[in-house]
């Protein structure tokens, strides 16, 4: 009795330690749930709605990240949307986040959409009463002609879109805050922090003034064409050709609807698209880097003196309405080839890596495509921890790049520099060329047109149609006969086009009668690169093994 009482005293007290266990795992477990999804709801609280997107998570919620994204625009939102739905953990930080109000931005390409339906962000074109676009309508000296995409291929939805730009960025920043592992964070980087060679992070500024360290395997910079970080990461060469001045004309109805409007004035050219269902963005391009001062009215006067006269009869009254209104804005035009310094845990996007002069709104569609090859060659690699053998794989991301990049690059600038007016007679004839080529409809049409959309980014074609302008306008001016002056206009003409006045320092402008047009461009854009990207070895690099 003895012994069956001991074993049983023995068999009860072993029961009730493993119950005594069981209910400390028990108790230890729904401790650490709770915390966590206390954790998790007080993060969730803060993305939730549109004005969550202007709040702060707090950072003891979200303190590792696998990418940091220093920006939230158009390329640091849809890139923030886009890595984290592949998984990984991002923490965006921008310096403000309220609704932008910005005068460029507010038209996307047909090839730009096509993207955004790879990336799955066509939903954040709904509900910002967006325009659909379908092609241009070029207006010179009281004619016009109607060029209109090629969209016979596609989808009925494809098209160009425009709209308010504020309003976009915003939706992509809820879209990208409605992930769970995507934190957004308003604050002002001021350093990327560097640790041998190899960048680990960030210090930035809280919307609180408080100092703080983000560190991630890789930061991507995308904060935009005023960039403070650029020169840590490339060889920056900004060009600033010239500047617009922005206008929003209500109640205008365009002489064509559904279109983007461009006049080829003197001395450069104006701009007109809808930005909604009632109001009608303008875009003055000035020349040079200074614009007539708005606070004094000579803006006013300018915009009233010269540009007006030159505008299309049925917008006058809204256009001079609109200066009467005041609100004119301005923004600088820039341009920056790409020119990247590899850097161990960092990358370079979007306008703060690369602009072109926004004359044919092509710069969300390379920023788009930019994060569609980012994407792609991101997708394969679990563990972004080994800075250098990223870092040597993403050097395949400039190249591979290129040909969408570059083409819609090049073209922007070789047409903001013929749709110029110009002094000499070189330019004059290249002009009126370009204007008559673009009427002649067919493929003359259809092939630029294609380029400019994004729809067909190819370096070869865009060549060849320059050059078929270019030789367009030389025939027209040796018909009927070849006069020598004629002659001599046209060989300018081909000079203007292809070279620039270094390779022919001995010759004076009036000779060559401007600079160069595209083979400059092409030259800074890299010529491997854009038309034999294939033979660069970069192109070919594998994904790094994981360890």
């Amino acid at each position: 009795m003895a012994d069956q009482y001991t074993w049983g005293l023995i068999l009860g007290s072993v029961l009730g330690l493993v119950a005594l266990y069981n209910l400390g795992l028990f108790t230890l477990y729904n401790f650490v749930m709770r915390n966590k999804r206390d954790s998790l709801d007080t993060r969730n609280d803060c993305l939730k709605s549109t004005s969550a997107v202007n709040e702060e998570c707090g950072s003891e919620n979200f303190t590792d990240a696998d990418v940091i994204i220093v920006g939230a625009g158009v390329a640091g939102a849809a890139l923030a949307h886009t890595l984290g739905k592949d998984g990984r953990r991002v923490h965006v930080i921008e310096r403000d986040l309220s609704e932008p109000d910005r005068i460029v931005g507010e038209l996307l390409q047909p090839g730009g959409y096509l993207k955004l339906i790879e990336l799955g962000l066509q939903d954040c074109l709904e509900e910002i009463d967006a325009q659909r676009v379908f092609g241009y309508a070029l207006f010179k000296d009281g004619r016009s002609t109607q060029l209109s995409y090629p969209l016979e291929k596609f989808h009925s939805d494809v098209a160009g879109r425009s709209f308010h730009n504020g309003r976009f960025i915003q939706r992509l920043r809820e879209k990208a805050a409605s992930l769970p592992n995507v934190r957004l964070e308003q604050g002002a980087v001021t350093l990327l922090v560097e640790e041998k060679g190899t960048i680990k992070g960030v210090q930035y500024k809280t919307k609180g003034g408080q100092e703080l360290t983000a560190y991630a395997p890789l930061t991507i910079v995308c904060d935009g064409c005023f960039s403070n970080l650029r020169r840590s990461l490339c060889n920056p060469k900004i060009d600033v050709p010239s500047c617009f001045v922005g206008l929003v004309l209500e109640d205008c109805e365009l002489p064509y609807a559904n279109h983007g409007h461009v006049i080829l004035a003197d001395p450069s050219p104006i701009l007109f698209y809808p930005i909604s269902s009632n109001e009608v963005r303008c875009l003055v391009d000035v020349p040079g880097q200074k614009v007539p001062s708005i606070s004094s009215g000579e803006m006013a006067n300018y915009l009233k003196t010269v540009v007006a006269p030159q505008v299309p009869s049925e917008i006058y009254k809204s256009f001079v309405a609109a200066i009467d209104k005041g609100n004119i804005k301005t923004m600088p035009n820039r341009s920056m080839p790409a020119a990247p310094h590899p850097t161990p845990g960092a990358l370079l996007m979007g306008d703060a890596f690369n602009m072109r002069h926004p004359l044919t709104g092509g710069g969300m569609t390379v920023a788009l495509s930019d994060i569609v090859v980012l994407r792609d060659l991101l997708k394969p690699l679990r563990d972004l921890n080994d800075g250098s053998a990223l870092c040597n794989y993403l050097e395949c991301f400039y190249t591979l790049r290129k040909p969408v990049a570059s083409t819609i690059n090049t073209l922007a600038g070789a047409l903001y520099k013929v749709f110029c007016a110009s002094p000499d007679e070189a330019g004059k004839e290249m002009r009126e060329a370009c204007f008559d080529y673009l009427s002649l409809g067919g493929i003359c049409s259809s092939g630029p047109v294609s380029l400019l959309s994004g729809l067909n980014p190819r370096p070869l074609s865009l060549v060849f149609h320059f050059f078929a302008v270019a030789i367009y306008a030389v025939g027209r001016l040796l018909l009927p006969f070849p006069f020598p002056h004629r002659v001599w206009i046209g060989a300018r003409i081909i000079s203007v086009c292809s070279f620039s006045l270094s390779s022919f320092h001995f010759l004076s402008p009036s000779i060559l009668g401007a600079s160069g047009i595209i083979f400059p461009i092409i030259r800074a854009e890299g010529v491997r690169q854009m038309f034999f990207p294939a033979t660069v070895p970069a192109y070919y690099r594998a994904p790094p093994v994981s360890r």
